[in-house]
């Protein structure tokens, strides 16, 4: 009785009437569960959750400084997943940007000018990322390995290698972290715009938005993607080297990866720990997911994803709550706004039964 077809498109205020009716809902149905299991008003939670992301001045420009980097891994996904080259390695990728980084500042800091540090920080978090990126394509490319897996597990060999890495360089001995990295000098700290912290990573990023977005649209690699993407027999059949597109799709995946990492480590943290991706290789893949892999839209699947992260922190904290009811609220209205594309690219036709059917022909 129940037909689902595809969708051929669907006009853009219909599409996002849907999302926001999804999102709608999923606010009623927490307030709902809010209600019974905590007793508070859902308003006031609401509120708190605002107040989480936007509440003054300090963490507005902490949310844009986790959109930023959020975007950051998102985009260096996009090609390889757009070309169907599932690259879950964005943890282990950032990580080895954010490895490599650190070996400078804490090798070359006191002994090279800060201008030039900064310029070998920036070129070994890229070739870093990249590398890391390279291995599991051209396993792919060569003997057609299982990038899943691949990717996946050389996370954790990035992770033990930080964590290697850290012991090396613990500060004091024994702590078993290194701390902050040349806090007296800051040398290897990413410049500060005027009294904006995190400005740099913000223009940063949005200058690879840009350049992603016209590289995937308007230059003959970002259709060379799409093709293979598209089917791999295809590309073949019209010339496109398919090894040598997952290759290079790879290296620029790895490398803007590795280039997150420099921002972790010298724009915002100037330490290096073994979580300081904090999982933000996965989720891009979700934000990659939602924005349909356009590098504009992504932009809005940060913000939401980011916002939705700080309002549970925020909630946990003021009303002194369990974190896993924060996280409760955040899954449900995450599978509203997911639910809700289904609807936008499938379309749900409702038949007669068989029966009833060939009676009308009679």
């Amino acid at each position: 009785m129940i037909h689902i077809s595809k969708r051929k498109e669907m006009p853009l205020s219909q599409s996002m009437a849907i999302r926001g009716l999804s999102i709608v809902l999923a606010l009623v149905i927490c307030g709902v569960i809010t209600t019974i299991l905590t007793g508070l008003n859902p308003i006031d939670v609401y509120a708190t959750f605002f107040s989480g992301a936007f509440g003054s001045a300090r963490k507005i420009w902490i949310l844009l400084q986790e959109i930023a980097i959020l975007l950051c891994v998102s985009l260096a996904l996009t090609p390889a997943f757009k070309m169907k080259f599932w690259n879950l390695g964005g943890e282990g990728q950032v990580l080895m940007g954010a490895l490599a980084t650190a070996a400078c500042m804490i090798l070359l800091g006191d002994k090279i000018p800060n201008g030039l540090l900064i310029a070998c920080m920036v070129v070994s978090s890229i070739v870093a990322g990249a590398v890391w990126g390279l291995i599991p394509a051209l396993f792919k490319a060569k003997w057609n390995t299982n990038e899943t897996l691949f990717t996946l597990m050389m996370n954790y060999v990035a992770t033990q290698l930080v964590a290697y890495f850290i012991i090396v360089w613990e500060v004091p001995k024994g702590s078993g972290k290194i701390g902050i990295i040349n806090q007296s000098t800051e040398a290897g700290w990413l410049p500060q715009i005027g009294d904006y912290k995190y400005l740099l990573n913000i223009i940063l990023v949005a200058i690879i938005t840009v350049l992603m977005y016209i590289y995937l649209k308007y230059t003959k690699h970002g259709y060379e993607i799409s093709v293979v993407g598209e089917s791999t027999n295809t590309a073949r059949y019209v010339g496109i080297n398919v090894p040598k597109v997952i290759i290079r799709t790879m290296l620029l995946s790895g490398a803007i990866c590795g280039f997150a990492g420099l921002l972790l480590v010298g724009g915002t943290d100037h330490t290096l720990t073994t979580t300081i991706a904090n999982g933000r290789g996965f989720t891009g893949v979700m934000v990659a997911w939602l924005a349909k892999f356009n590098p504009f839209s992504m932009i809005a699947s940060s913000f939401l994803l980011v916002f939705m992260e700080r309002g549970a922190s925020e909630i946990s904290t003021i009303y002194a709550l369990n974190q896993s009811f924060a996280d409760i609220l955040t899954g449900i209205i995450l599978f509203f706004i997911i639910g809700s594309e289904f609807f936008i690219t499938y379309k749900v036709n409702f038949t007669k039964k068989s029966e009833e059917v060939e009676k009308a022909d009679v």
